[in-house]
């Protein structure tokens, strides 16, 4: 019996046609293997970011060290004190003229009161010495004018008794003559000589009473002296109540300061007493500061100072708000490099040198400040050097 297995080995013809024959292989697609796809997008971000950070350095300036600056005012005391009111708080807003602390002021009030009565004296004494002095004036013009007219009458008597002196010396000596010559009796003669002492007696009264008359005007002359003295003791007195009041105005200038007001609207940044402390004069009592008056200060590197002009814009990026944008532009580039203003200069004695690229304070003014930036924030910024 054949062998079953080798009839089933057997080939017939066809088949063993078909297995010789090759077959025709069809025609296969370019694929594109992923590794490589993924290396050309690799490339194409990297020049793309190349670019960009070729058109950054060429087009901008770039600083990190950047921070937002302002004029911190330190408020100070001009008098000492214990502190009674202290309003201000850190972190709150402030207008001009809000009071920001209270020194107590009970001793400066008490002294102003005394002044202002020591003036009110001055000023009552002062008063009382014109008043006086009016009153001087008018004396002293009434006894001229009462002493003026007795002048004048005792001259009248006077006037009047010297012809009559002079006609009884007359009838005197003719009687002592007659007498002489045994012409009159002695009886006549002692009647001459009685009405010759007589009017002799009157004029001599008369005229004295004339030079009286005349002393007492002389007196009353004198007396205006003492207006002048009245007059240069009111001077005095104005000038005492001149002083007391600029006193007045000094001790109420105390009382002033200490009601400490702000000068400025801003926010208070910082405090340092508290109520109850002692304060003395020039001791730095908190800081304030305005948020419309902050700006960005950024050092920049004195090789790329060159390519800086006032007026550039400045895309200004702050650090506490990553997702919001600020714009600013160049105010004022520095005019000495950061080094010239350390407190601990670097001499170089010993020849050794290293060179260290320098800085310069550039500022930058924002064009729209916001409350929210403070002072001392770190900002980047980005001057376009290309417009």
């Amino acid at each position: 019996m054949p062998d079953e297995s080798k009839a089933n080995d057997r080939v017939t013809p066809d088949e063993k046609g078909d297995e010789a024959t090759p077959s025709k292989k069809p025609g296969r697609a370019y694929r594109i293997r992923p590794a490589f796809l993924i290396v050309i997008i690799g490339i194409a971000v990297a020049i793309y970011f190349l670019s960009l950070e070729v058109h950054e350095r060429v087009a901008f300036v770039t600083e990190e060290d950047a921070r937002i600056q302002a004029d911190l005012i330190t408020v100070s005391s001009r008098v000492a004190g214990w502190v009674t009111k202290m309003p201000a708080v850190e972190g709150a807003k402030i207008s001009d003229g809000t009071v920001l602390l209270q020194v107590d002021n009970r001793e400066s009030r008490i002294l102003v009161t005394e002044l202002e009565a020591q003036a009110a004296g001055l000023n009552a004494e002062r008063s009382r010495l014109a008043a006086e002095r009016v009153l001087v004036a008018s004396q002293i013009e009434s006894k001229l004018q009462s002493e003026q007219s007795l002048v004048a009458a005792a001259e009248v008597v006077v006037s009047s008794l010297r012809p009559q002196r002079e006609l009884a010396e007359r009838e005197l000596n003719r009687a002592k003559k007659l007498f002489d010559d045994k012409v009159t009796s002695r009886r006549q003669l002692d009647q001459a000589e009685s009405q010759h002492q007589q009017i002799d007696r009157e004029y001599r009264i008369a005229y004295a009473d004339l030079q009286a008359a005349k002393s007492r005007i002389a007196e009353a002359e004198a007396d205006r002296a003492r207006l002048d003295v009245l007059a240069a003791d009111v001077v005095v007195l104005e000038q005492r109540e001149s002083e007391t009041r600029a006193r007045i105005e000094r001790q109420r200038l105390d009382v002033a300061d200490r009601e400490i007001k702000s000068t400025i609207n801003g926010v208070v940044d910082k405090t340092f007493v508290d109520v109850g402390e002692y304060v003395t004069p020039g001791q730095r009592l908190l800081l304030a500061h305005n948020p419309a008056g902050v700006w960005v200060e950024a050092n920049v590197k004195e090789t790329v100072v060159r390519k800086l002009i006032v007026g550039q814009t400045v895309n200004i990026h702050v650090d506490a708000y990553p997702d919001e944008a600020f714009l600013g532009k160049v105010q004022n580039i520095g005019s000495a490099a950061t080094s010239q203003f350390a407190l601990l200069p670097t001499p170089n004695p010993s020849g050794n040198f290293t060179k260290i690229t320098q800085r310069l304070p550039v500022r930058i003014a924002i064009d729209n400040p916001d409350a929210r930036l403070r002072p001392g924030m770190m900002v980047e910024v980005k001057i376009a050097i290309e417009e």
